[in-house]
């Protein structure tokens, strides 16, 4: 259920009104594998099914799965014995594993395979004996996961700010891996500065931030030069939803705000403005961005243009648990309903 929404006013301004709807924007395919592993898993053993931590970073989607008997836990150790639980998109550590597996937990991983392959380099660097510099924001999901499967051989840096005073064991032996949600730029600024100070430093063997943020960004980057406000919807503790509001200011927004409603977007955002760009971060499902389109409508923006910069097909298996009915069948084995 959506939050109920007051109407906004249609106030003249000079010129046109108009909605610049940036794409691609919102659901992307490890969001979507995610949360319909949870849909599936309530469907195939029934409530409650447990979820350690939030499954993706959106307070709707959340609060929607709550209502249809999902509890979500902070630690597997709240999670009765022999329970079904379900890891987030963010990725966990072994030590999370572990845990499940000492109370006899059903683990389901909906760990976004992106994540996953970030996991699989960090623990084959440390098998290496290399160093690892994480860039990455501390206290997130995803970084406490990743850092969990190398926890002896990796140094976090939260961004550009902290490499002038890095100290490392091995300055030769190094390479950098990411948080898959940051942003673009400033990750390649943190790049930039470490290979100043180091050299030698090793590239990842592929790019680790995600192509949805990736396109994302590069799609706000195209909107902000020629809008007065950017609207992102996204919730506060959504990376890349906080990192697209950022983009968006340094890329030519007069000014830009983050919404997980329509019902957030205040009348005075609107003064004097012609041309609203819209996106949203990768766990938005397309219904919030709807709603934030209804209400600017209300105010006079009623002509949307969409911006495409990129088109996005890619689709993940469910994890394996999901990949039958609760009859043994084979069942729908791909996420990707909702894009």
């Amino acid at each position: 259920m959506l939050a109920a929404r007051g109407r906004l006013r249609d106030e003249p301004v000079a010129g046109t009104k108009k909605v610049l709807l940036a794409a691609p924007r919102g659901y992307c395919a490890g969001v979507d594998r995610a949360v319909v592993a949870v849909e599936k898993a309530l469907e195939q053993y029934g409530e409650p099914v447990y979820v350690r931590k939030q499954i993706v970073h959106n307070v709707h989607v959340v609060s929607t799965l709550e209502q249809r008997g999902a509890v979500f836990v902070d630690d597997v150790a709240e999670v009765p014995r022999g329970s079904h639980v379900v890891f987030s998109a963010h990725g966990v550590s072994p030590a999370v594993v572990a845990g499940a597996a000492d109370r006899d937990l059903h683990a389901i991983d909906a760990t976004c395979p992106l994540v996953t392959k970030v996991h699989r380099e960090a623990t084959r660097f440390a098998k290496a004996e290399r160093t690892i510099i994480l860039i990455g924001h501390a206290g997130h999901e995803e970084v406490e996961g990743t850092m969990g499967h190398a926890p002896e051989r990796t140094i976090l840096v939260n961004g550009p700010e902290d490499v002038a005073a890095l100290e490392v064991p091995d300055p030769d032996n190094l390479v950098w891996l990411s948080q898959t949600t940051l942003s673009v730029d400033e990750t390649m600024e943190t790049v930039r500065l470490l290979r100043e100070k180091f050299p030698t430093i090793e590239n990842p063997p592929s790019d680790d931030i995600c192509y949805a943020t990736q396109n994302r960004q590069v799609a706000i980057k195209k909107v902000a030069p020629a809008a007065d406000l950017v609207i992102v919807v996204g919730s506060a503790n959504s990376s890349n939803s906080v990192r697209l509001v950022e983009v968006a200011l340094e890329h030519g927004a007069k000014a830009a705000h983050r919404v997980d409603y329509a019902s957030e977007i205040e009348q005075d955002w609107l003064a004097g403005v012609r041309t609203v760009g819209v996106t949203s971060g990768a766990s938005v499902p397309e219904e919030l961005v709807a709603e934030v389109l209804d209400q600017l409508a209300d105010a006079g923006y009623g002509t949307v243009e969409e911006v495409v910069t990129a088109h996005e097909d890619l689709m993940f298996s469910l994890p394996k648990e999901l990949r039958t009915d609760a009859s043994g069948n084979p069942t729908r084995a791909l996420g990707g309903r909702r894009r």
